[in-house]
């Protein structure tokens, strides 16, 4: 068979900084460039030197537009590579916004520790990418329809299948022909897989004639709360508008933010919603919403039909987007029942945190939190029942009432994930376990050596490479 290289540079057994160099035919592939996500001196280190020469890929093949995933592209370019970057339209659209918005994030926290530095007699620090640095990444973007196959390498063919985790995600279908021999095999890379049934997403789509596989784990050792619990969801946010009451949801601003809107419409069309004004305040988001206007060819059917035979989903007529910062600030002082939605949905950064200091002490609100909230973060403290937290360093007691519910959520779970693989054909010589805690992918490996009993199942750690 055709041989391959594939060291594992980041997101193995850990859920940040995805990348993989793959090394066929003497030419170097990126899969993914996320940026890494952790303690400061470990993430600014990781981030900003590649254990490879950039200038020394042939092309990046890129799954979708979530930062530890796209996010560190901007230094990649900057540092040398000149190559194309593979991905679908709607992956395009997405970072172009994305890219952007990292390298204002960039340049802010680059400031603030210029400062810091600054009291104690040290040089200012730089950011690790620019705007400009961003949009020169963009231009070397190549978009590329689901299902079209497209030479990126000699011998080395890509395919992109749905993924259904957020807008333009793709699975990575790498085909490979040994220019030499004519041998063939196929090394097929999930990315982030969602769950199926999404409100708006078309399902993860099967492949077939598989020979290896690498797959994401995040939850592969959980399974995520039935869906029945959008009645809940629905229930309790009812009875705290009819109080009076704001109800304060953190949210992603790419996926989670459109179906959490989508959601809404649903319950207003079916008169389950009262006419409480509903915002979403979040620039980032309102630029999302947009770029999921221009890319239908995501939506799955029924998402599909609403929008050509009834109206936007992602309009209402109690509906505002905010970008203006002005605009956010009424938000404060606004009386009565409101739905706001805000990023980021872990509540570590953003204007949710100005709306949670306002709400979070009032009994009559709820915060409701529609996703993952990583450990140490503000949204996990509040959701673990610390009570007081900081929020701009001022203690703020948690008398809201909390709720998480998860089955929003992009990333299948175990029974999801398991079913995935049950779906793909092939010999599946060898599985490669990647993107989820040490124990999410451990979980992962064992279910799948009893599914599996003749392929070999791996869970790489950073820096092994192994051959396919």
């Amino acid at each position: 068979m055709a041989r391959m290289k594939v060291h594992f540079l980041g997101a193995t057994r850990t859920t940040t900084g995805s990348m993989y160099l793959l090394e066929v035919f003497g030419q170097k592939i990126l899969l993914e460039c996320g940026l890494y996500q952790g303690r400061r001196e470990e993430s600014i280190q990781r981030n900003c030197c590649f254990p490879f020469a950039p200038s020394s890929l042939d092309a990046v093949v890129l799954s979708h537009a979530h930062l530890d995933h796209c996010g560190n592209l901007p230094n990649l370019t900057k540092q040398g590579f000149t190559g194309s970057i593979y991905c679908t339209f709607a992956t395009r659209s997405l970072a172009s916004i994305m890219l952007e918005d990292s390298a204002n994030i960039q340049r802010s926290d680059a400031e603030f520790v210029s400062k810091q530095r600054a009291k104690r007699g040290q040089p200012p620090v730089e950011p690790l990418y620019t705007s400009t640095d961003a949009e020169m990444a963009i231009r070397q973007f190549v978009a590329v329809g689901y299902d079209r196959p497209v030479r990126v390498a000699n011998g080395v063919t890509v395919t992109f299948r749905d993924a259904g985790h957020i807008l333009g995600s793709a699975q990575v279908v790498l085909d490979l022909r040994d220019p030499s021999s004519s041998q063939r095999s196929r090394y097929l890379f999930t990315g982030d897989i969602g769950r199926g049934r999404d409100l708006i997403l078309r399902d993860p789509q099967p492949v077939e004639n598989v020979d290896y596989l690498q797959i994401e784990s995040t939850y592969g050792g959980r399974e995520h709360q039935s869906k029945d619990t959008a009645a809940e969801m629905l229930r309790t946010a009812l009875q705290t508008l009819e109080r009076g009451g704001k109800v304060i949801v953190p949210a992603f601003s790419v996926g989670r933010t459109q179906q959490f809107v989508y959601a809404l419409n649903q319950f207003s069309r079916e008169n389950k919603l009262p006419d409480a004004p509903i915002f979403v305040d979040s620039p980032l988001s309102v630029n999302a919403t947009e770029v999921h206007r221009l890319h239908p060819e995501c939506f799955n059917e029924e998402t599909y039909k609403f929008l050509r035979d009834v109206a936007s989903p992602f309009e209402m007529g109690n509906l505002t987007y905010i970008r203006d910062v002005e605009q956010s600030k009424k938000l404060n002082t606004l009386q009565g029942p409101a739905i706001i939605i805000s990023a980021s949905g872990m509540a570590e950064a953003g204007r949710v945190r100005h709306h949670l200091a306002n709400h979070i002490g009032n009994p009559e609100n709820l915060i409701l939190f529609i996703g993952y909230c990583a450990e140490h973060t503000l949204g996990h403290q509040i959701l673990s029942g610390k009570s007081p937290v900081n929020i701009f360093g001022e203690p703020h007691e948690v008398k809201a009432r909390v709720l998480l519910v998860d089955y929003l959520s992009g990333h299948a779970d175990r029974s999801e994930l398991l079913d995935h693989v049950r779906r793909i054909s092939g010999p599946l010589r060898k599985i490669f376990v990647v993107h989820g805690e040490e124990e999410q992918s451990l979980a992962l490996a064992e279910a799948l050596e009893k599914m599996k009993p003749h392929a070999k199942v791996i869970v790489p750690r950073r820096g092994e490479a192994h051959e396919c």
